[in-house]
């Protein structure tokens, strides 16, 4: 069968860089030292760093243009807050707050004791002063002319010992003016009927006015300084407290980036580490300790320059940005090792331009497939709507670009002069000049003599674990019943993934954004132990102007979509609790006759006046151009509960037959699971597409290019079943590792396809033997030091930098595996993947004609494929010339003999 080769990319490509090699080995002090000044230049770039520096949770977190943003919007452009009638159920926003849950040693925290501690905790929260002389009397926000105030302190008026004789009911107590929702601030209730018995914690607010933001900030970081310095005492005191500000999330995340950079020198110390040890040699001319130390530094230039430059252009700079420098880390070195494995290829005895331009004509497409992939999955990322994903795709995309640019100029630049001195036959670290030893004598060592070289080939002798591929790995790769294990084992690897997939849970947990050790996350603890209950006051809003509120059958029409809300449920649990919404318009119809328009509209200001809703119509020239209620959710827990009611509630609003908007501040984080499924997909395809025609481009095969594409969909679908088995939930922080999955799910398939495509070899199992025994080893080394790139921020106390390693590592693990072990065994199965020897023309090896029904075959030395009328293989040596007739007898040409079978050829 005749071979496909689409190779016109392929080899421009390498004839460009063999030029280039060229030249850099002419040249190698201007590619040493100008990438140098550049990426000094570029370095200062840092300067902007703290200016650039992006913590905001909602701006790095959740969809640019999700629609509980345009929602908030609405409501606010209709409902603006009123800062002297606070009303915490009305905010289109957080609020600005300060808060602490008081938990109880004991079983029930309703005891005098207990209350005794809350007052004075609430007390020297009132006479805190903010470090600019303001008190929370000063700053809070205002309700009937005083500050707002905490339900369950008013209740017992201060005074601890009241509290059992309080007769508390829940969800609602009636007090003596009017009635109290306590859901969210007494937790952990137990009833007797409506009658609590006891409670487990209590939590208060203090909320403030939001018209000085910096005063508001100081006073907040003043809350949690109090807090944070009184931990000791209230260890030996009856209640347990957690506290947060509406700032702690931020503050939190901004100082969370801070604990990872420490762990940039151990990083590049071990890469550094692991490319010197690998890169060893016992022979002291051949040893390339230099070459890898400056190939780790090329990586580090790259982080600078690129970073620098991004930096001057005005670039956010997102936390998750700093996982980048341990992934190019991983890029660059993974590249260097395709490189000196290159290098080692040519032949030693070579002046060092034309070794160059061989290291580089044969590097070239395996680099710059890898790189192309990469910075177009990172640039891919681009499209997804989360600030933080598309700040990390930006700097990681352009650090991958300058990674390749350096290591084709300043490594490339370095590797020339380092093939000076070994042309020189000097040692790696003096310099001088050492005797290189004697033919076939392994007498030498590191100090006195080296250079050796493999005298058969002229190139420099292989290290042990080549051979090791050659000798070993790769027979046995190829052997029958290996094959049939490998595809067993794909079998169960690709089953546990598919399972994995259906297991996968949406959403970040904010508190996931703060270090394990903050205190954010045992209020967060504390909040979803014992607040649960009751969820989101989620408001309804009528959106259409033209709303006949007077109408009988409009009000029908609006009560049935009421109650349908509250009819939902959630895996047999209501969603919304009965009896419970909150309408202004059910209780301006209890008081007034609502069926005539003009008594309606002029009765309903001095309603609203004296009912506390006046926030929540919005009438202009007696038209109501919006208005809204309140519905109570509850039973919602989880981050999958988040989703679904926010789903069901949407859906509801959008089933309706009136014009509604359902809003929560909180939808503002939980729009995250209505897009980050579609936008991980969408991702996921177009980065394949776009990776398959760059490997039809680059890899001159078109049946290898589609075994890169499949491999890419196999490590994602790995990568995605394994990474819910590891309690990895799929949000914004894993949706960047899968876009990273996509481009290094390429780098080892495309280096081992392109290797098995290039082979000279002729069965496709020694194809496969040849590929894994020139790129076997740098696929390990390339994986092991990305895995050391990533592997210390397992150690990291934030889950941000943990789900990055757990990510990076399945990545790493399995496009290695499927590169060493899955690729070359599938490849196997289809030999039209490389062409035959035959093929190749001009090299010295091979040509064939076909004479008189004969098919004359000339070669030196070396395998090849000759099919009649089926497969036959034949071995040749000493120039002969072989002749197969139609009758299968074998003709010697040069001795004149015939044979009749090919094992009786001499």
């Amino acid at each position: 069968m005749p071979s496909c080769h689409t190779d016109c990319i392929e080899k421009s490509v390498s004839n460009w860089f063999h030029k280039l090699g060229g030249f850099v080995g002419r040249n190698p002090w201007w590619f040493l030292l100008v990438p140098l000044f550049i990426s000094a230049g570029l370095g200062a770039g840092f300067y902007f760093l703290e200016e650039r520096e992006a913590h905001g949770i909602e701006d790095q977190f959740t969809p640019k243009d999700g629609p509980a943003k345009q929602e908030r919007h609405f409501v606010k452009e209709h409902f603006p807050q009123n800062d002297s009638e606070f009303s915490r159920l009305r905010l289109y926003n957080e609020g600005s707050y300060g808060s602490f849950i008081a938990v109880s040693k004991s079983s029930d925290i309703l005891s005098e004791k207990a209350f005794e501690e809350i007052i004075y905790l609430d007390g020297t929260v009132r006479e805190m002063v903010g470090q600019k002389g303001k008190t929370y009397e000063k700053l809070c926000a205002m309700k009937s002319n005083r500050c707002f105030s905490n339900d369950m302190l008013d209740i017992i008026n201060g005074t601890a010992s009241t509290i059992k004789k309080a007769n508390l009911t829940f969800p609602y107590h009636n007090s003596t003016s009017n009635t109290i929702f306590l859901g969210t601030e007494l937790g952990g209730v137990v009833l007797n009927s409506s009658i609590i018995v006891s409670a487990k914690a209590v939590r208060l607010f203090y909320f403030l006015r939001e018209n000085n933001e910096a005063e508001n900030d100081n006073w907040l970081h003043g809350f949690t300084q109090v807090f944070s310095n009184l931990s000791d005492e209230l260890n030996k005191r009856q209640i347990q407290v957690s506290y947060f500000t509406s700032n702690s999330r931020e503050e939190e995340f901004k100082e969370n980036s801070k604990s990872v950079i420490p762990l940039f020198s151990v990083t590049y110390f071990l890469a550094i580490s692991f490319s010197i040890v690998s890169c060893l040699r016992l022979d002291c001319v051949r040893n390339k300790v230099w070459v890898a130390t400056f190939g780790v530094l090329s990586a580090g230039m790259a982080v600078l320059s690129s970073f620098g430059l991004l930096l001057y252009c005005g670039m956010p700079f997102a936390m998750t940005v700093a996982t980048a420098p341990f992934l190019i880390l991983g890029i660059g070195v993974d590249d260097m090792f395709i490189m000196i494995s290159c290098w080692q290829q040519t032949q030693v005895h070579d002046n060092v331009e034309d070794r160059m331009a061989a290291t580089y004509k044969e590097a070239a497409v395996s680099i710059t497939i890898t790189t192309l992939t990469d910075a177009l999955a990172f640039y891919i990322g681009l499209l997804t709507p989360f600030g933080s994903v598309q700040s990390f795709c930006m700097y990681t995309g352009t650090a991958v670009l300058f990674c390749y640019l350096y290591n084709i100029t300043f490594f490339g630049a370095f590797l020339a002069l380092n093939g000076s001195r070994e042309k020189g036959n000097r040692h790696w670290l003096t310099c001088m000049k050492v005797p290189e030893p004697e033919e076939n004598s392994k007498k030498y060592n590191l100090c006195c003599v080296g250079g050796a070289y493999d005298h058969e080939t002229g190139k420099e002798e292989p290290m042990p674990i080549n051979n090791f591929f050659k000798m070993y790995y790769g027979p046995f790769l190829t052997n029958t019943w290996t094959k049939v294990f490998v595809i067993l084992l794909y079998a169960g690897y690709l089953g546990s993934s598919i399972y994995g997939c259906f297991q996968i849970q949406e959403g970040i947990d904010l508190k996931n954004l703060a270090a394990d050790s903050s205190y954010v996350g045992s209020y967060y603890d504390n909040e979803d132990q014992y607040f649960s209950e009751y969820g989101p006051n989620v408001m309804v809003v009528v959106t259409d102007s033209k709303f006949q509120y007077w109408d009988q059958t409009a009000r029908k029409r609006l009560d049935t979509c009421l109650e349908r809300f509250e009819s939902l449920t959630l895996d047999g649990r209501s969603l919304v609790a009965k009896d419970m919404t909150l309408s202004w318009l059910n209780e301006y119809v209890k008081v007034i006759n609502p069926n005539n328009q003009n008594i309606f509209m002029d009765n309903l200001p001095a309603f609203l006046q004296r009912s506390d809703f006046t926030q929540d119509v919005n009438i202009s020239n007696k038209v109501i151009i919006a208005s809204r209620m309140f519905i109570q959710t509850i039973n919602v827990s989880t981050a999958v509960d988040e989703k679904n009611m926010l789903n069901k509630l949407r859906e509801t609003a959008n089933g309706c037959s009136e014009k509604l908007v359902v809003y929560h501040p909180a939808f503002i984080y939980f729009d995250q699971y209505a897009v980050i499924v579609s936008n991980t997909i969408q991702n996921i395809v177009v980065a394949t597409l776009a990776m398959l025609v760059i490997s039809l481009m680059l890899i001159p095969n078109p049946i290898c290019s589609l075994w890169v594409t499949f491999a890419i969909a196999s490590v994602i679908v790995g990568v995605a079943g394994f990474m819910a088995l590891w309690d990895v939930n799929l949000d914004s922080v894993s949706m960047i590792n899968l876009v990273i999955c996509i481009g290094f799910s390429v780098d080892f398939s495309a280096h081992i396809s392109y290797a098995f495509v290039s082979s000279k070899e002729v069965t496709a199992n020694k194809k496969a033997v040849d590929a894994v025994y020139h790129l076997g080893y740098p696929i390990i080394q390339g994986a092991v030091s990305t895995i050391l790139g990533v592997v210390v921020l397992s150690a990291a106390e934030s889950y941000i930098f943990r789900t990055f390693f757990k990510i990076m590592f399945l990545v790493i693990l399995f496009g290695a595996v499927h590169g060493v072990v899955f690729i070359p065994v599938f490849l196997t199965f289809f030999g039209i993947c490389g062409g035959k020897v035959s093929d190749k023309k001009d090299d010295g090896r091979s040509n064939t004609l076909s004479q008189n029904g004969h098919m004359w075959v000339s070669q030196t030395t070396g395998d090849f494929n000759l099919k009649n009328t089926h497969e036959l293989r034949a071995v040749a040596a000493n120039s002969h010339v072989w002749s197969i007739s139609s009758n299968q007898s074998f003709h010697n040409g040069k001795t004149n003999s015939a044979y009749e079978n090919i094992e009786d050829c001499p």
